[in-house]
């Protein structure tokens, strides 16, 4: 067992609720410029600039789905017209921290897809890997370049103190939301830009150019400019905007699988002029829906032959196949090791003390402690299936505690941390709210994150649940330059 579950108590305790713009010492740094701005602000006028930017989203078509919404499918991504800010020094430390574990989680796939070097240690039981759900026969064996699995990551960080953050999670397959941390700095730039004039603010707008160029890196040999296109499910998919978006900004070619082919070991897309062969395809599609020769055979999302194409080295596939078995819950505690065991490390970013239901020990602590807790389906995302032990009801934990038995692996518990909180406009004016951060982390040649990420905020009074599906929204997240 991991030292991170090793006992039944978080091994540091934090501080409440940690405000990041007023501190016991006063106004963080990076908000100084930010809390002059809001002296002066008037109600009416950010009601304004709040509504100016909700029309600008709308003409843009930033939404996104819920699904099994009775009252509609789709939705305007809720923006907070208030920016998140951190101090360069601040941020080097998470993002310092997400390449980290960025570089050990792809060593961890190219590993586990080959010699298996952790589980012959020691360190990660064999079976571990064997029994889960996520591990893909089709990985098995493929070579890719660089050792990439995961060309792009979304790394989960919250912050609990001054200097300390958290990781809650690791996205290694389709991690979604980058182009709302694009947008979000379109809209602050064209809505405040005195603020912009007062201090100097980190760019995140290069993030296409450097995917491009990760993704070009990785393109199989070729003595031309490799081919590079994002394969979407189409319109009707929740994320269909990011999709086109990134296809545009990046200069790559977006298609759906009735646009491609395989032939002679390449991957071709249909165009009026004839057949062009793809050399990277970003795809934005899950595993199971990418080749029906290989997974589901009722897919008509993806490609006949792709898998085949993939494994002979005649196309690239970002994020590569396999990739769930290393951003599954069960998984995540064991980064910490990861870290230590590939790159002779110590954890930059410390995990959320997490219990893993499989054993019994843990799952005896967490059935008797469940009012205090957060349990999350391993294989959950979107901020569906959770019970947040706190806010529940009598009802609710008799019920997921039934499900919890059911099947007990399917299950990880953590506490219930108290997130920090940034100033937010809200119905009532500028409140608190809890917010977390995902930082998107590029691997090509080299590993890079752009200074900022996509900040989710809690709209809800005292929520602790960011996501847009659960009544979350986002704010633009400023790095400020020292000096």
């Amino acid at each position: 067992m991991s030292t991170e579950t090793a006992s039944h108590e978080p091994s540091a305790t934090f501080p409440r609720l940690y405000n990041e713009m007023r501190t016991r010492t006063g106004i963080a740094p990076a908000y100084l410029q930010l809390d002059e701005w809001l002296k002066t602000a008037k109600a009416d006028s950010l009601q304004r600039l709040q509504r100016s930017s909700d029309e600008l989203f709308s003409r843009r078509g930033i939404t996104f789905a819920v699904y099994g919404d009775p009252h509609g499918s789709r939705r305007l991504i809720p923006f907070d017209l208030i920016p998140r800010a951190l101090t360069a020094s601040e941020w080097k430390l998470v993002a310092d921290g997400c390449v980290q574990r960025v570089r050990a989680l792809n060593a961890f796939l190219s590993d586990i897809y080959d010699e298996q070097e952790i589980c012959k240690a020691g360190v990660i039981p064999t079976e571990e890997i064997a029994r889960n759900k996520l591990y893909s026969q089709a990985a098995i064996g493929v070579k890719l370049p660089y050792g990439v699995h995961s060309h792009v990551s979304g790394v989960d960080v919250v912050r609990i103190a001054s200097d300390h953050w958290c990781v809650l999670e690791d996205n290694l397959r389709t991690p979604s939301g980058v182009s709302y941390m694009l947008e979000n700095r379109r809209a602050m730039r064209r809505f405040c830009p005195e603020l912009f004039n007062r201090q100097r603010i980190l760019p995140i707008d290069h993030y296409p150019d450097l995917l491009m160029e990760a993704l070009s890196d990785c393109a199989p040999p070729t003595d031309r400019k490799p081919s590079v296109a994002v394969l979407t499910p189409g319109p009707i998919n929740s994320a269909f905007f990011e999709h086109s978006y990134l296809a545009q900004r990046m200069g790559a070619e977006l298609v759906e699988g009735q646009d491609l082919y395989c032939d002679k070991g390449k991957l071709w897309m249909r165009t009026l002029t004839g057949p062009q062969v793809i050399d990277v395809l970003y795809r934005r599609i899950d595993d199971d829906y990418l080749d029906p020769k290989v997974f589901r055979s009722d897919s008509v999302l993806g490609v006949p032959g792709l898998i085949d194409v993939y494994r002979s080295g005649g196309v690239t596939l970002a994020n590569a196949v396999g990739n769930g078995v290393a951003d599954d819950k069960s998984i995540y505690p064991r980064v910490p090791e990861m870290i230590r065991f590939y790159l002779g490390e110590e954890p930059i970013l410390k995990n959320v003390h997490t219990y893993r239901l499989g054993e019994e020990s843990d799952r005896q602590y967490v059935l008797e402690h469940l009012a205090e807790l957060v349990v999350k389906e391993v294989h959950g995302s979107g901020g569906y299936g959770m019970l947040i032990g706190p806010t529940s009801t009598v009802a609710e934990r008799t019920a997921y505690k039934a499900r919890i038995l059911s099947d007990p692996s399917a299950f990880i518990a953590q506490p219930t941390l108290a997130l920090s909180t940034c100033p937010t406009f809200v119905a009532q004016g500028i409140a608190p709210r809890h917010v977390d951060l995902r930082p998107y982390v590029v691997s090509g040649k080299t590993v890079s994150v752009v200074p900022g990420g996509l900040t989710r905020v809690a709209l809800k009074e005292g929520s602790l649940v960011v996501n847009s599906s659960q009544g979350g929204g986002t704010k633009d997240t400023w790095v400020i330059a020292d000096g």
